[in-house]
């Protein structure tokens, strides 16, 4: 059973790294496109919801819907990061979100921090100084701007993911993949009403299709293994998503990797798993 988890989580990584090829295949804004990606699991999360007779707010619903809005605007980020910059820049910087986490927890649930993660910390600092250097310090330069939204995407996913965590114990899967995209499709309705020229039938069909295959399927995959393995291990599991997403990259999008790119991603990488296998190991414990 643990093998068969286990390549459910892998797969569900691999399908997380083909992020980059559907976002850039589109030729959609942000929010239009942040739209119909969260749309799809939104929408069969609500049926599924209605199947089992579980109404749409309950239990701390308001903290829930919190969570949702910093979510909608973490998804912003995340698809302009994707736009403006190299799907390189932006798998590594999206990578750093576990820093957020481990401040985060320690500013809002008064989570303790050992010296070992207060060092991993500054490390991970250092590597995204790191894959910023020889980029123009310019808001008038994509990469800046993409690398820059991928950063306060991380911050934001890492927001959201504490709230999350907080009432996870409260709510099945379904619900919170259901309350994780709910306030995008009301905050990004009125940017695809208002889209001149209106979305293209192939555009809305990657987009859709990137939220089934990944916001959708991707998850179920790893929820999967999740339930049979260790968090830790399905955790580190997730790192295959920056792989796929770096050879997808290369190979099929013929774009460049730097040498302080693979420097610094590979010290973002390092410190950020070592940050989250202590923190899964704290919970198992």
């Amino acid at each position: 059973m643990k093998n068969k988890a286990a390549i459910a989580v892998i797969i569900g990584a691999l399908l997380a790294g083909l992020s980059g090829l559907f976002i850039k295949s589109a030729s959609l804004p942000p929010a239009s496109y942040a739209f119909f990606r969260t749309t799809v699991p939104a929408s069969l999360m609500a049926l599924w919801m209605l199947s089992q007779g579980i109404r749409f707010l309950r239990g701390n619903y308001k903290l829930m819907l919190l969570g949702s809005a910093f979510n909608a605007v973490r998804m912003y980020f995340f698809f302009m990061a994707y736009i403006m910059t190299s799907i390189g820049n932006a798998v590594l910087i999206s990578y750093t979100w576990p820093i957020f986490a481990t401040l985060l927890s320690a500013l809002i649930l008064k989570e303790k921090v050992s010296r070992r993660n207060i060092f991993l910390l500054f490390l991970a600092f250092g590597g995204i100084v790191l894959v910023y250097i020889n980029k123009p310090f310019s808001f008038e330069n994509d990469d800046f701007i993409g690398m820059s939204a991928a950063l306060a995407s991380a911050a934001l996913y890492a927001c959201s993911i504490i709230i999350f965590k907080k009432e996870a114990d409260g709510y099945t899967r379904n619900e919170l993949l259901f309350y994780q995209n709910l306030v995008s499709v009301f905050v990004f309705l009125p940017f695809v009403l208002l889209q001149d020229p209106p979305p293209s039938l192939t555009d809305i069909g990657i987009s859709s299709a990137h939220g089934l295959i990944l916001g959708t399927i991707g998850f179920a995959f790893f929820f999967y293994g999740l339930k049979y393995l260790p968090a830790s291990t399905a955790s580190g599991l997730t790192y295959i998503e920056v792989v796929a997403a770096l050879l997808l990259s290369i190979f099929w999008m013929k774009e460049e990797l730097t040498l302080n790119m693979l420097a610094g991603g590979a010290i973002i990488l390092i410190s950020t798993s070592l940050l989250r296998s202590e923190k899964k190991e704290e919970v198992e414990n």
